[in-house]
């Protein structure tokens, strides 16, 4: 190979290289979008711009996969992303929506709505933080270790979505609201194991039933999307618990039958 050949494939590579990062950089906008949609109460449309960055989010690694155009720069990119738009993006939707109406209740009050969602940006922050340095690990395709931080955000902003569609005022809200945000900055630090599905390739033949379900899923959603998709993370938050009791109780039965 000649040096002007050596040189077009070099810059071939770093043409490709701009096509996962595009998706990247579409998570980053959506998640700023957010902040700004929720500072002017559009609360739905935040909602909607949070699950927009998750789909964006999800085609960016499965985009470099496909091109093998993966990098370090890429994963510090998707990561710093991630933070904004499922870490901060979302504890800042959950506040404007209900946790500052806190303030209005007393000084201790307030400061426990901003503590709520600082903690959960933090627990995001930590989320990926560890994701990373545990990268490539004998389980990384099978399980993540702690609620991962679009789930979270799912659960979070998804909660916020269906308050507000339903009319309902961040104020009366406050303490679930509260509650939910607690709860999923804690899962994401959490050593609970959640199934990844990444073990599922898209490129290898499937049931035909695998199909239907994704068609069903659509459906659903697009009846009420608020809804069915606070109640799909709900599901998803809810199975790693539920799955570590079942493991733990198993673990227990047969300690007791060796004895």
């Amino acid at each position: 190979m000649n040096e002007s050949e050596d040189a077009q494939q070099r810059r071939r590579r770093r043409g490709i290289y701009l096509l996962p990062n595009l998706f990247t950089t579409g998570t980053l906008f959506a998640g700023f979008y957010a902040i700004i949609a929720a500072g002017q109460g559009r609360f739905s449309v935040a909602a909607m711009a949070i699950f927009a960055a998750m789909v964006t989010d999800m085609l960016d690694g499965r985009v470099a996969r496909l091109t093998r155009t993966e990098s370090d720069f890429g994963l510090q990119y998707d990561s710093l992303a991630d933070l904004v738009a499922f870490g901060l993006a979302s504890a800042l939707v959950a506040y404007s929506y209900s946790l500052a109406s806190l303030a209005d209740v007393s000084f201790v009050g307030g400061k426990l709505g901003w503590l709520a969602a600082f903690f959960y940006t933090a627990a995001a922050a930590l989320r990926l933080a560890r994701f990373n340095i545990q990268r490539g690990g004998a389980n990384d395709r099978k399980v993540f270790l702690g609620l991962p931080s679009p789930a979270a955000a799912g659960l979070l902003v998804g909660a916020v979505w269906v308050c507000h569609d339903l009319g309902l005022a961040g104020t009366t809200m406050v303490v679930p609201v509260f509650l939910v945000t607690v709860v999923a900055g804690a899962l994401m630090v959490s050593n609970i194991r959640f199934h990844s599905f990444k073990d599922v390739k898209l490129s290898e033949r499937v049931p035909f039933f695998h199909v239907l379900a994704v068609v069903l899923g659509f459906v659903l959603i697009s009846l009420d999307p608020p809804r069915v998709l606070f109640l799909g993370f709900l599901a998803y938050a809810g199975s790693g618990p539920l799955l570590s009791v079942i493991r733990w109780r198993r673990r227990r039965r047969t300690q007791q039958g060796t004895l």
